[in-house]
C-alpha cells in the first residue's frame, strides 16, 4: 500500500508561483514513479509531469518552460514548481504513483489563479 499526501495549492495572481509537494508512505515500491495530473473545471484529468525513481523526468509540453518536476528519495517526496502562473493552470492538482498492479492517487491540492481575490461576504441584518 503507498499513501499520497499533495500540499502546496493556494490561490495565487497570473505570473505567479507555487511548489507542489507530493509526499508518499506506506510500503513504496523501491522503483517508484510519481506523476502529477490535473483536472481542470469542465475538463478532464491530463497528465502534467513524471519523474522516475532515478530522476528522468518529462514535462508536457502544455506546461514546459513554466513546470518543473523534481524529487527528494530521502524524503519521499516529488515537487512540481509552477512558475509564471496563469488562469488556465486553474486545476486541483492529483500524485499518482502506478505500480505493477494498480494505480495510487492522493486526495488533490487546489490551485487556482485569479487576478480576482476570493471575495469576502458582507450580510446586512434586516
Amino acid at each position: 500500500q503507498v499513501q499520497l499526501v499533495e500540499s502546496g495549492g493556494g490561490s495565487v495572481q497570473p505570473g505567479g508561483f507555487l511548489r507542489l509537494s507530493c509526499t508518499a508512505s506506506g510500503t513504496i515500491p523501491s522503483m517508484l514513479t510519481i506523476a502529477w495530473y490535473r483536472q481542470r473545471p469542465g475538463k478532464d484529468r491530463e497528465l502534467v509531469a513524471t519523474i522516475t525513481f532515478g530522476g528522468s523526468s518529462n514535462v508536457e509540453d502544455s506546461v514546459k518552460g513554466r513546470f518543473t518536476i523534481s524529487r527528494d528519495s530521502a524524503k519521499n517526496t516529488v515537487y512540481l514548481e509552477m512558475n509564471n502562473l496563469k488562469p488556465e493552470d486553474t486545476a486541483r492538482y492529483y500524485c499518482n504513483a502506478p505500480t505493477w498492479n494498480r494505480q495510487y492517487w492522493g486526495q488533490g491540492t487546489q490551485v487556482t489563479v485569479s487576478a480576482w481575490g476570493q471575495g469576502t461576504q458582507v450580510t446586512v441584518p434586516a
